[in-house]
């Protein structure tokens, strides 16, 4: 048996650092090297997820310490504006590893490749600086792509999640008290997930994020006006022959709804509908925020770049 890729995971505690430990876990490939929280150092890993059986233990790393310590992969999975200086110090002393971010830093980057697979494989094969797509922008982009080409006006797109989205440092948006039984928007115009879908689709989107009581899961509903008239039929072949071939990407006649999305691997597509006219379509893509929106995907990635099966470790 061949030696397994080992994982250095940076920001462990957080929802998304509980399903990456997870996921590593599992996969037959790859050991998890070393775990960073601070607020959790010294303790045993396996404490917070009892999946990891590879007796690890957090740690709180300085970004030199994490360049000098051995990994294939080392995986960015906290805040926005935290990853630079652990990016620096392993260009420094360890360029050859692969790094996924997870955070919004490198997603306009040309010298990084942009991590959503069933838009952009080739570039992440072989790629050592990936980043990894946000969760809305993932969901939305799946749900437009296959119509940009026929778009004659923005897309508009609804969205929700769970607070899970919010992360875990309390504030409004993960109040649980607060959002009990209730819907609430933000950020309706320039939203981070807008600006990126719209460079990634070379095309302006406009976006309406929302978060919602449960936990996780994500719902997009898109509605793109056409420059000439489609059928139901043709609205749906449309993305059948763009996914055919994608297996974390399942497509049904319905809308989905958003507990269709969660705890899936992957990202469902459907309720394919049509303007009276025939000038206008909507469908809707649901999808887990944390999983495909963010674990999964960076899994995905690394199984890509270190050229292993791209599904290794991600069931179906």
């Amino acid at each position: 048996m061949s030696e397994p890729f080992l994982v250095g995971l940076v920001g462990a505690r957080g929802h998304t650092g509980r399903e990456l430990i997870r996921l590593i876990a599992g996969h037959p490939e790859l050991m998890l090297a070393y775990a960073i929280s601070r607020e959790f150092a010294g303790r045993p890993v396996a404490e917070v997820a009892p999946e990891d059986n590879d007796e690890c233990i957090f740690e709180a790393l300085t970004p030199d310490e994490v360049a000098r310590r051995r990994a294939n992969v080392v995986i960015l999975a906290a805040p926005d504006g935290a990853a630079a200086p652990y990016v620096d110090a392993i260009n420094t002393d360890g360029a050859d590893r692969i790094i996924i971010d997870l955070s919004a830093d490198y997603r306009f980057a040309d010298d990084w490749a942009y991590g959503l697979p069933e838009l952009n494989r080739a570039k992440i094969r072989g790629a050592k600086r990936i980043a990894n797509p946000g969760c809305y922008a993932t969901a939305m982009q799946l749900a437009l792509a296959p119509l940009m080409a026929l778009a004659s006006g923005v897309p508009a797109v609804f969205g929700v999640s769970g607070y899970s989205g919010a992360g875990s440092t309390p504030g409004p948006r993960n109040d649980v008290e607060r959002l009990k039984d209730n819907l609430m928007p933000y950020a309706l115009a320039g939203h981070k997930h807008e600006r990126e879908a719209s460079h990634h689709l070379s095309g302006p989107v406009r976006f309406m994020p929302h978060v919602h009581p449960a936990f996780r899961g994500l719902l997009t509903t898109v509605h793109i006006p056409l420059k000439e008239q489609l059928n139901v039929a043709q609205l749906k072949e449309l993305y059948e022959q763009k996914y055919a071939n994608e297996p974390l990407i399942a497509l049904q006649d319905g809308a989905p709804e958003l507990k269709e999305g969660a705890y899936r691997n992957g990202v469902v597509i459907g309720g394919f509908t049509v303007g009276v006219d025939g000038k206008s379509a909507a469908v809707v893509a649901a999808e887990d925020n944390l999983l495909k929106g963010a674990a999964t995907q960076a899994l995905q990635n690394a199984n890509i770049a270190l050229g292993l099966d791209e599904l290794t470790g991600i069931s179906l």
